[in-house]
C-alpha cells in the first residue's frame, strides 16, 4: 500500500468514532469529575457539532455539552457571539480549539424553525454613531402611557398625557394643512 492510501486509511479510523453520534445532545451530567485540557481522547474533533449550551458558571462562562462528550460532565466553553441566561438549553454550534474535545468554542445559537425561512419581520442594526430600527409595517416605542409609532404609510403618531416641544434655534411647523385643536 502506498503513504497516500495508509493516511487516507488512518483518518478514516480517527474519524469512525465521530460517526456514533446519538440522535439527542441533551444529556445528564455528573459534576464529580472535571477533565483536563491534556486528557487522551479518541480522535480530535473535526467538524461544528451540534451541541447544547447547559447553562452558565458562577463566573458567568457557559457551559456545553454535545454528543460524544466523554468528560460525563459540561464543559465550559469559549462564545464568538453574546448569549444570556434565557439561552439554556438551546442548540448551539460548536467547533474545538486545536481539535481538543475539552476545549469548545461556540459558533452561534441555532434558530427555530418556524416554516418561514428567511422572513424577517424586524431588523435592528447598530454601527456605533447611529441606531437604525427597521419593520415592514409598523415600529411602536411605548413606555407607560406615552408612545411613539411610525406607519408604513409615513404616520408619525405622538401619544401622551403632556407633550412639549422645545428648541433652542428655529421651531417650524410645516405642512400640507396645519391644524391646531
Amino acid at each position: 500500500m502506498n503513504t497516500t492510501s495508509e493516511s487516507v486509511l488512518e483518518l478514516q479510523s480517527a474519524v469512525a468514532p465521530l460517526d456514533r453520534v446519538r440522535a439527542s445532545s441533551r444529556t445528564s451530567f455528573s459534576p464529580a469529575r472535571r477533565p483536563s485540557a491534556r486528557e487522551p481522547f479518541a480522535a480530535p474533533m473535526p467538524s461544528v457539532i451540534i451541541g447544547t449550551l447547559v447553562g452558565f458558571s458562577s463566573s458567568q462562562i457557559p457551559l456545553v455539552n454535545f454528543p460524544n462528550n466523554e468528560s460525563g460532565t459540561a464543559l465550559p466553553a469559549r462564545s464568538m457571539v453574546a448569549l444570556k441566561e434565557r439561552d439554556a438549553g438551546s442548540e448551539i454550534a460548536l467547533m474545538f480549539e486545536d481539535g481538543i474535545p475539552t476545549k469548545p468554542l461556540i459558533l452561534g445559537r441555532l434558530q427555530p424553525c418556524n416554516g418561514e425561512a428567511g422572513n424577517e419581520s424586524v431588523q435592528v442594526s447598530l454601527d456605533g454613531d447611529q441606531i437604525s430600527l427597521s419593520a415592514k409595517n409598523e415600529i411602536v416605542l411605548r413606555c407607560g402611557k406615552a408612545s411613539i409609532t411610525l406607519t408604513r404609510a409615513g404616520k408619525i403618531i405622538l401619544r401622551g398625557t403632556y407633550l412639549l416641544g422645545r428648541s433652542s434655534g428655529v421651531n417650524r411647523v410645516k405642512g400640507g394643512s396645519v391644524q391646531i385643536n
